[in-house]
């Protein structure tokens, strides 16, 4: 018998979004005229902005020619767009990091689930509660999660940091001590934030315990807040604590597209081990490399008619986040996020989250995302996303404040 990864056969059931899909078709084949709007999956509606598309074509057109055409694009990404990225998101916000940090990539889901390739198999990870997926779901698969026990939902080795509105979202200090812990700043799915002070205690925590901080910042350009930092490097000693991701798909609708990248610092390391150059030994044999097509949409996004063109787009996003959270709150729900972020968090009161997706997709044609779909933390959550078109938006929210009625 051909032997298998069996920490694959550990996973429980199938993959969140694949799950919801499933009983949306369900319902759409026994109810083929239900209108259905879907704030579920964090899937964004508007077309790419005027900007990057003619960097699309215009590189579609190098592509054609002998003179510009490109094959492999190096394994960290052109030189072009790593110099911007490293310019304009960071080192004009005062954060000290070089070009050469900067890792081009195809998503930031793929980067947030490979990075724990470069951690031994026995490092136990902490993950805020409720948690994106793919955070656990990728260290299970590596065989580092324990067993899974359903009645609490819980993982043996993995170390939960309850997020409820109890504590205000904000995780507090683990007992024991991690090897890596995963952020979301700002969190999916909760749609809160973490602040300057809030977010030093853990870099200061981070480097005390030589422990690895997973940055996920996919949502930074949602943020309104001053005192909410876009980079977790603007914290004072986050360089030898932290890595970054940062995704193209939430700021410039690139969840066709595909394009991110990964900021790993030179100064990060473990003993005498660079895990800079652990990362750029990964890439360098699994991976080719970002299309030079996708690099070059990229570079839109940093020009000043892109910026402004994109930056319009998350405006729109935001607009419909805040039509979610205020027309909930009216309703009479316990809601957070909306903010700095395109999600909203809200509570089901007695119903489980599941029942409340029955509820809401059979009395109301609403898809949202089951809060305990998220960790054993997100029962009775429920996440609704800002990336439908407002008038789908609005819609959805008059259709939920009539269940109340």
């Amino acid at each position: 018998m051909i032997k298998i990864n069996e920490n694959y056969l550990k996973l429980p059931g199938s993959y969140l979004f694949s799950t919801i899909a499933k009983k949306v078709k369900a319902y759409q084949e026994t109810h083929p005229d239900a209108d259905i709007i879907r704030l579920g999956i964090g899937d964004v509606t508007l077309p790419l902005a005027p900007a990057v598309i003619r960097a699309l074509h215009e590189a579609v057109e190098e592509m054609g020619n002998a003179a510009t055409f490109h094959g492999y694009a190096p394994d960290l990404g052109y030189s072009f767009l790593r110099e911007e990225i490293a310019k304009k998101d960071y080192q004009d916000r005062g954060c000290q990091i070089d070009a050469d940090e900067i890792f081009v990539s195809d998503g930031a889901k793929s980067d947030c689930g490979n990075i724990q390739e470069l951690f031994d198999e026995t490092a136990k990870i902490a993950v805020c509660d409720p948690v994106y997926p793919v955070y656990v779901d990728s260290n299970v698969m590596a065989g580092r999660t324990g067993e899974y026990d359903e009645a609490t939902g819980k993982w043996s080795n993995v170390i939960y940091l309850p997020c409820t509105m109890e504590n205000n979202f904000v995780p507090q200090l683990p007992k024991e001590k991690p090897d890596m812990i995963y952020l979301c700043n700002p969190n999916n799915p909760t749609g809160t934030t973490l602040n300057r002070d809030q977010l030093k205690v853990w870099v200061d925590y981070a480097n005390e315990n030589d422990a690895v901080i997973l940055y996920d910042a996919a949502y930074e350009a949602y943020i309104t807040d001053d005192d909410v930092p876009h980079s977790i490097y603007e914290i004072e000693g986050a360089k030898t604590c932290a890595i970054e991701f940062r995704s193209f798909s939430k700021i410039a609708g690139f969840t066709g597209v595909r394009l991110s990248f990964t900021v790993v610092p030179k100064a990060l390391k473990s003993g005498d081990a660079s895990l800079h150059d652990m990362w750029a030994r990964r890439h360098g044999t699994k991976y080719n490399g970002a299309p030079y097509i996708q690099q070059k949409a990229g570079m839109a996004v940093y020009s000043e008619e892109g910026r402004k063109e994109i930056l319009e787009q998350v405006a729109y996003y935001k607009r419909n986040a805040r039509t979610i959270y205020q027309g909930l709150k009216d309703a009479g729900y316990a809601v957070a996020g909306g903010v700095n972020s395109p999600y909203v968090w809200l509570h089901t009161g007695e119903m489980t989250s599941w029942e409340f997706f029955d509820h809401l997709l059979e009395d109301a044609n609403v898809v949202g995302t089951p809060g305990s779909g998220f960790g054993p933390s997100g029962e009775n959550y429920f996440r609704l996303t800002g990336f439908g078109t407002y008038e789908s938006t609005a819609e959805a929210v008059k259709r939920i404040q009539n269940l109340k009625r």
